[in-house]
């Protein structure tokens, strides 16, 4: 039998790095915020700050010019960057599951410093990517020092990711319940307090360098009736718009373009993003400020139906190139979008419903639904806005709804949906890389005595194999198993998958 040890506590050295891991994703995040800006001043000069409005007072020949160098700078990188650096990966969610949390140097580097480029320039991207990159690196170099086992650095790994996005956001609470939920899937409370600890210590260290304001000022809305019927019936609603934004992601992330064929499609796509930016600036950027806006109920009936449209799809887009990038707050933007819009339409049939109300629950509602990631969903709302407290009930209601009808109709995350292999294999012999502990023992039950797993990657290739008398079902489980996988399991193969 294979024998896995570790208790449910962690080693005074693992606490140690743990704390390395957060101090150094709080400042790399603040530095690596400081970088967007300056890109951002350089592309969009301007004397508010606001970067909706420097993209507004500029000119339309700038905005084409400026989205297309974006294009041309992302694919001239992505291009040159595998003849410098050979080693696969830089994906947060294939490095922790399918890599054991093993992330390359130069090209995870380059790839967050582009991400941030790239944004301040106007990709319809988010900003967290960068900081998420840096601070599983930083959590992975760590790990390999010290010679922490695979799912311990698995485990760190995600900690430096969503550390880097806590203190981007100023999240602690909501960064962490990131890391648990939606990075590896378990609120195991043997994670809990490591979790806690890495956001709290990274939100701490990146203060000195980023403001500890919230990300949205939000005007006291009123609770009554209407809001709560309204999330009863436009929950589920929400849950097929955030299915249909995941689909579209998750499709344009892999018909990515390989080789040269990065620089034309790039070039194309980020141009074609300027001239759309003409009529619609709002399209440039992460979104943040037209969630401002939807929040405010200050977004005319058509622009909400316009940027509907198109704000999606350019994200997908952008997605298409390759580009390094975040969905946080893309994601965010278009369920605002669609929660006010819901919102103006049911006011029509019963009139006082606030718009702006129902753009930060359709938010919520399609952050949860595509990152499958209810609880930390809401948290996140709550630190974002520090005060939602009337809208709780309603929220809560809109985002059961909403996950009820995604996980009907597509049970993948915005992230899942990106490495896990799109059409699993029939055969319950063959399984995925990053299958957890527990789905390893479901699947061996289903297996002849003598026969074998067939373990692949996340290209479908055979990597390994676990024999059914190699494993058998703990007595209890410990930390260690709640982030093992059957990549940690498997052995080298001798035979081949599909012909291979």
């Amino acid at each position: 039998m294979l024998a896995v040890g570790g208790t449910d506590g962690f080693s005074l050295e693992f606490w140690l790095l743990l704390a390395a891991t957060g101090a150094g994703s709080g400042v790399c995040a603040g530095l690596l915020m400081k970088l967007l800006r300056m890109a951002q001043d350089l592309a969009w000069p301007s004397t508010t700050g606001d970067f909706l409005s420097a993209v507004s007072h500029a000119s339309a020949a700038h905005r084409v010019v400026v989205l297309t160098c974006a294009g041309l700078l992302t694919g001239a990188v992505l291009w040159a960057l595998p003849k410098v650096s050979r080693r696969q990966g830089g994906d947060i969610s294939t490095a922790i599951w399918f890599h054991s949390g093993d992330f390359p140097t130069i090209r995870t580097t380059v790839r967050a410093v582009l991400s941030v480029v790239i944004v301040g320039m106007g990709v319809s991207l988010g900003r967290e990517e960068a900081p998420r990159q840096v601070g599983a690196l930083i959590a992975s170099k760590l790990g390999w020092w010290r010679r922490v086992t695979p799912f311990q650095r698995r485990f760190l790994a995600a900690c430096g990711a969503g550390a880097g996005m806590a203190a981007v956001y100023n999240v602690p609470l909501g960064g962490a319940l990131f890391i648990l939920e939606v990075l590896l899937g378990t609120l195991s409370l043997s994670l809990v307090l490591p979790a806690f600890a890495c956001c709290a210590i990274a939100t701490m260290a990146a203060w000195p360098l980023l403001p500890a304001v919230p990300i949205y000022v939000i005007p006291a809305y009123k609770l009554s009736t209407r809001e709560v019927v309204w999330a009863c019936l436009s929950g589920p609603v929400l849950g097929v718009g955030a299915v249909l934004y995941m689909r579209a992601v998750v499709w344009a992330h892999k018909h990515r373009p390989k080789g040269w064929r990065v620089i034309p499609t790039a070039l194309v796509v980020c141009a074609a993003l300027g001239g759309l930016s003409i009529h619609y600036p709002q399209l440039l950027g992460n979104g943040r400020n037209i969630v401002q806006e939807a929040f405010d109920d200050q977004v005319s009936l058509f622009m909400l139906s316009a940027l509907l449209l198109l704000k999606p799809l350019a994200t997908a887009a952008c997605v298409g190139t390759g580009a390094p990038g975040g969905l946080f707050t893309p994601t965010m933007t278009c369920g605002a979008l669609l929660g006010g819009l819901l919102g103006r339409g049911w006011s029509t049939f019963w009139p006082g419903l606030d718009p702006g109300s129902t753009a930060l629950i359709g938010a919520c509602a399609v952050l949860a639904a595509t990152t499958q990631g209810p609880l930390s969903a809401v948290v996140l709302l709550l630190e974002l806005t520090h005060h939602i407290d009337t809208q709780v009930v309603p929220l809560l209601v809109a985002v059961t709804g909403a996950l009820l009808v995604s996980r009907r109709l597509d049970s993948r995350s915005i992230y899942s949906g990106r490495i896990y292999l799109d059409a699993a294999p029939e055969d319950q012999t063959v399984v995925s890389a990053a299958t957890p502990y527990t789905g390893v023992l479901e699947h061996l039950l289903w297996c002849d005595a003598d026969s074998t797993l067939s373990v692949v990657d996340e290209q479908g290739q055979l990597t390994g194999e676990i024999a059914r008398g190699a494993v058998a079902a703990p007595r209890r489980f410990s930390s260690a198993f709640e982030t093992m996988t059957a990549g940690d399991l498997a052995v080298p193969p001798k035979r081949s998958v599909g012909g291979e």
